[in-house]
């Protein structure tokens, strides 16, 4: 019985590696793939332009979820639908696994908003009901790819500035559960403007 048992397991446990392989990106497919996405994200996904985000470094789960929902429009961006249209489930876990495994370049946080930033992020504003941003995104940014929690750390603070807008003007909402929307919606301005530039100086 006990040999049975133990094979049983280790033929579940297998199959349970095998469909996380199967589901996985390929990082060197999604390099192939990449050369489109270049001309925006930089071949590395180091963007220069600060309206377009780095993707370098940033969870696989994460950036698949976002390829996913600028194909069917849940996010929506004139140039991003277009561009993931045509994209397989395949092309997009290709294209995260490759933008994921790659490093990402830092930034730097304006002087004068680091104080409110850091105090928001990590210890949100118990008056208006924001929480901590590190609470999800990690004390160093760094995120959580598991539950597809973006990683912020090196981001253009401009990128973020406006996604944090967008979730408070309700431009944006394909956050699971409405989180960042209820989050965003208790933020200041300011508070908003000095979060995304003391993230970006976090490493």
């Amino acid at each position: 019985m006990k040999p049975l048992r133990s094979l049983g397991l280790f033929l579940v446990v297998s199959l349970f590696g095998v469909m996380a392989y199967a589901e996985g990106g390929d990082v060197a497919a999604g390099q192939q793939k990449s050369a489109v996405c270049a001309g925006c994200h930089g071949a590395d996904g180091n963007s220069v332009n600060p309206d377009w985000p780095k993707l370098a470094g940033q969870g696989e789960k994460y950036l698949f979820r976002q390829l996913e929902d600028f194909k069917s429009k849940r996010r929506e961006n004139p140039l991003m639908n277009a561009q993931a249209a045509n994209l397989s489930e395949q092309d997009m876990r290709d294209l995260a696994a490759y933008f994921a495994a790659q490093k990402r370049k830092p930034g730097s946080a304006s002087p004068d908003a680091v104080e409110l930033g850091a105090q928001v992020y990590r210890g949100g504003n118990l008056q208006s009901g924001v929480p901590a941003c590190m609470g999800c995104h990690e004390p160093t940014g760094a995120g959580n790819p598991m539950a597809a929690f973006p990683a912020l750390s090196g981001q253009h603070p401009k990128y973020v500035e406006t996604q944090l807008r967008s979730y408070r003007d309700g431009l944006r909402d394909n956050d699971p559960e409405g989180v960042m929307r209820g989050v965003a919606a208790r933020m200041r301005t300011a508070e908003i403007a000095a979060v995304s530039q003391y993230v970006s100086g976090l490493h």
